[in-house]
C-alpha cells in the first residue's frame, strides 16, 4: 500500500484521475460505444459539428466521462455546465454566446432547465440562432444572435422530465446508459487500483464488484474506502478480509444495499404490509425525498427484483422479504 508521502492528492484529483482518457480504457456500454465512434468519424469525415446527443440514465454510470471522451475523440474543447445554475434566458445566451466553433456545451442534469429557457434552446440547437425577446408588451422586441457551429450534449437521470419537443432535437441520438456487469465492474476495479497503486487479490476485487451496485462510480468510491482500511492497518495488499470488515464498518451488505435501501425496504413491509403504497406515503414514511427514493434507490432495488412499481404504488417483492430474513406472507408469495 502507498505510504503517506505518496498521497498528496485528494479524492476530487483522484476521481480525476480514474475517469478514462481513451475508448480503450472506458470499459462497458459496449452498443453505445459502437455507435458513438461511427457517428464522430463520419462527422470527421465531412469535417461537419457532431449532431447533437442524450445521455440518459442512472447516475454513477459514465455518463460525463462518456462526453469527455467523445470531445477528446473529435479534438474539440468541451465547456460544462448543469441545468440547475441556467436560471434566466441571460445565463443561457452568455454560454452559447461564448462556444467557439466546434466547441461541445455539456448539460448536466438537462431535466432541471426550466421551460422558457428549454424553448430558447430549441432554435439554438436547430438553426445555430438565439432569438431572445427584449421589453414587455408592445415595446418589447425579438433580436437574433447567430451563434458558431456548436453540439450540445445532454445528461439527465429523469428523461421523462424531458419535454418531447426538446428531446427530437437531438438529432445525433438518445442513448441509455445501463448497469454495468460484475465482469466489466471488476476490470475498472483492477485498472484503478493499478493508478491507485494497490496491490488487491482476486477476491477481494469481486467482493468490491459485488457490493458495488454495478456502478462504476461506486465501485471506485469502495475501493478507495477499502484503500484506506487496509492502509491504517499496516496491510500490504488489500484481501478478501478486510474488504469484508471495510463493508461492516460502511454497513454495506452482500448484495450491495446501504442502510437507507434496507430501510426502504424495512418500512415498505413493517409498516405497509409489502405494499403498494404510493411514493409521496413512503418518502414520508423514510424521512427521505420523493426525487431521492426515485432516483437514487429506487432503480437498483428494481433491478435486484427487491422492488415492483405498480399503477397502485410501490411492492416489496418476494426476494426483499428473503434478504431482510422476513417472513413472507401469503399474498406475496403469490408472486414468486
Amino acid at each position: 500500500m502507498p505510504d503517506k508521502k505518496t498521497i498528496n492528492f485528494n479524492d476530487q484529483s483522484l476521481d480525476l484521475k480514474l475517469r478514462p482518457n481513451i475508448w480503450e480504457e472506458y470499459v462497458g456500454q459496449e452498443p453505445i460505444k459502437k455507435n458513438l465512434q461511427i457517428l464522430l468519424r463520419a462527422a470527421a469525415e465531412r469535417n461537419e459539428p457532431i449532431e447533437h446527443l442524450l445521455l440518459h440514465g442512472p447516475a454513477g454510470l459514465g455518463k460525463t466521462t462518456l462526453a469527455h471522451l467523445i470531445a477528446k475523440e473529435a479534438g474539440a474543447g468541451i465547456k460544462i455546465t448543469s441545468g440547475p445554475t441556467i436560471e434566466r434566458v441571460g445565463d443561457l445566451a452568455s454560454v452559447l454566446t461564448n462556444l467557439n466553433p466546434g466547441e461541445i456545451l455539456f448539460i448536466d442534469e438537462v431535466h432541471r432547465l426550466n421551460k422558457l429557457i428549454e424553448e430558447v434552446l430549441y432554435s439554438a440547437m436547430e438553426s445555430r440562432a438565439l432569438n431572445i425577446i427584449i421589453g414587455k408588451g408592445p415595446s418589447a422586441r425579438t433580436i437574433q444572435l447567430d451563434l458558431a457551429p456548436f453540439t450540445l450534449i445532454a445528461a439527465t437521470t429523469r428523461i421523462s422530465l424531458l419535454s418531447s419537443p426538446l428531446r427530437s432535437r437531438f438529432s445525433g441520438g438518445t442513448y441509455r446508459l445501463d448497469f454495468y456487469s460484475p465482469q466489466e465492474i471488476e476490470n475498472i476495479l483492477g485498472r484503478s487500483a493499478k493508478i491507485l497503486n494497490v496491490k488487491i487479490e482476486p477476491e477481494a476485487r469481486l467482493e468490491i464488484a459485488k457490493r458495488s451496485r454495478a456502478t462504476p462510480r461506486i465501485a471506485n468510491h469502495l475501493l478507495k474506502r477499502c484503500r484506506d482500511y487496509a492502509q491504517v492497518n499496516k496491510k500490504d495488499c488489500l484481501d478478501l478480509e478486510t474488504a469484508k470488515k471495510t463493508f461492516g464498518l460502511l454497513e454495506i451488505d452482500e448484495a450491495g444495499l446501504e442502510p437507507a435501501d434496507r430501510r426502504i425496504l424495512e418500512v415498505l413491509i413493517t409498516k405497509f404490509n409489502g405494499g403498494p403504497v404510493g411514493l409521496q406515503t413512503l418518502a414520508a414514511a423514510t424521512s427521505e425525498e420523493e426525487g431521492t427514493i426515485e432516483e437514487v434507490y429506487e432503480p437498483y432495488l428494481i433491478k435486484l427484483g427487491f422492488l415492483e412499481r405498480t399503477p397502485r404504488g410501490r411492492v416489496a417483492t418476494p426476494h426483499a422479504y428473503e434478504h431482510l430474513h422476513i417472513k413472507t406472507p401469503p399474498k406475496q408469495e403469490k408472486l414468486m
